[in-house]
């Protein structure tokens, strides 16, 4: 597939790094010379300088015949009129728009092709917030993700020493809960991918992917760690878009309260909550964190863009009795530093963006992409179409399939049915199969599985 990214950003740096390792043909624009010099060198990609809304640009970027543009540049407009040269210009079958700015994103019909032709809008801040409302519905967990519109989700949890299966095999799942299904997709140990099987043992500290109906998520967590209370008591530092977007999200279940900077913004924040408690001033501030009793919080989540006021503030929440601390971090080569110790989570809103991004771009018919393990390994959702003749997998029991190496299916949904994967499961037409990819060099190979036959049309 022939890509055009504008923007050599964190987002888009990162995605063509996920997209070039898969024998696509990527070029990057940008105005930094420096910044395309650091990724030409890296990868095998072609790069061009200069301002991405350019005509004259997007032509010498080869935009004649891409057959998609990602616009991620750090401005919204120039990202919306690179979409309409495309589509006016070069008639670029597919354009995806990164839009930060809500009072775009809130107009309908802006983004028809009567108007400005965007077929794709990714908006972080709107991810970013979904991404954290969910680790804070579900305590204890590293990372949720939803399936076939939430019927299904896929939970990361930390096993902890004294959980009921730490020791134990795998298989011996079904004795402890003998009327709830599950599967685990992944385990990472050390940094080091395991792919389960019956007699993999689960080890303290391990890393570990499972997939269950949703009913059924809150009991298999305890299983492999003891269950965290639930959540009563947030604070967010910081009050941009993110921040206020996840407030006004979860005021209505939780005591939240924002500390914020900036004296127009609290004013703001005041007037457009509801029930939200805005306080002016730093989360770095110890006396102010003390006296608005930060050891009685449940969360603390630092969410403003400076990662070094993210960390510092999140470590003194921490160290004064927050009970559990998240923070954003814009660096991903921070992340792996920071998670684990006193940060319990760290979130990369590139990453979180990426697997959205990924979704329009993998072949056949995928609904989702979700990166895991800050970009490590892969779940996918994808639709079995054809019939079996026309189809790798459809009419075929799963331990008939010729998964590609290091992939494993987690889960069927069929209509409103969630299915745990086990050998023996047919793969019927219209099922939604989920699958885990923990060696991405093999993700076209995991695409042609669910591409359809010509014997079919």
């Amino acid at each position: 597939m022939k890509i055009i990214i504008l923007g050599a950003g964190q987002v888009g740096g990162t995605l063509a790094e996920h997209l070039a390792s898969e024998a696509n043909d990527i070029t990057v624009v940008d105005t930094d010379g420096d910044r395309l010099r650091d990724l030409g060198d890296r990868l095998d990609i072609r790069t061009v300088q200069g301002r991405a809304s350019f005509p004259t640009v997007l032509r010498q970027a080869g935009a004649d015949d891409a057959d998609m543009l990602v616009a991620v540049t750090n401005s919204d407009e120039t990202n919306m009129v690179a979409c309409q040269v495309a589509y006016t210009f070069f008639h670029t079958p597919t354009k995806i728009a990164r839009v930060r700015e809500s009072a775009y994103l809130t107009r309908a019909g802006l983004f028809d092709n009567d108007a400005i032709p965007v077929d794709v809008l990714i908006s972080p801040e709107q991810v970013v917030t979904h991404y954290i409302k969910r680790l804070i519905e579900h305590p204890g967990a590293l990372q949720v993700i939803d399936f076939a519109e939430g019927k299904a989700q896929l939970v990361a949890v930390k096993a902890y020493y004294g959980g009921p299966l730490v020791g134990q095999q795998l298989r011996q799942i079904r004795e402890h809960m003998p009327n709830v299904d599950t599967r685990v997709a992944a385990i990472f140990r050390r940094d080091r991918p395991i792919l389960p099987q019956g007699d993999t043992v689960i080890e303290a500290d391990d890393e570990v992917f499972f997939i269950a109906a949703k009913a059924h998520i809150r009991a298999v967590m305890g299983e492999l760690r003891q269950i965290d209370e639930s959540n009563k008591r947030v604070v967010i530092a910081g009050g941009g878009q993110i921040g206020e977007r996840l407030a006004e999200a979860i005021e209505s279940r939780y005591q939240v309260k924002i500390i914020e900077m900036n004296p127009a913004r609290c004013r703001y924040l005041s007037d457009t909550l509801d029930s939200t408690v805005v306080l002016q001033g730093s989360a770095s501030d110890r006396d102010l964190m003390l006296e608005e009793n930060i050891a009685e919080a449940d969360i603390f989540l630092a969410l403003t863009n400076d990662d070094e006021a993210n960390i510092m503030s999140s470590l003194l929440a921490k160290r004064l009795g927050a009970r559990k601390v998240m923070t954003i971090i814009n660096n991903p080569a921070y992340v792996d530093l920071v998670q684990g110790g006193d940060i319990d989570i760290a979130i990369s809103p590139q990453l979180a963006t990426i697997g959205t991004l990924l979704t329009h771009v993998r072949r056949g018919d995928i609904v989702s992409v979700h990166s895991l393990r800050r970009g490590a390994a892969e779940a996918i959702e994808a639709i079995a179409h054809g019939d079996s003749k026309s189809s790798k997998v459809i009419g075929k029991a799963i331990e008939d399939i010729a998964l590609p190496p290091g992939t494993t299916i987690g889960a069927i949904i069929r209509d409103e049915e969630v299915l745990i994967a086990h050998d023996d499961t047919v793969i019927e037409a219209g099922d939604h199969v989920i699958l885990f990819v923990v060696d991405k060099k093999y993700i076209r190979d995991v695409e042609k599985l669910f591409h359809v036959g010509l014997s079919f049309f």
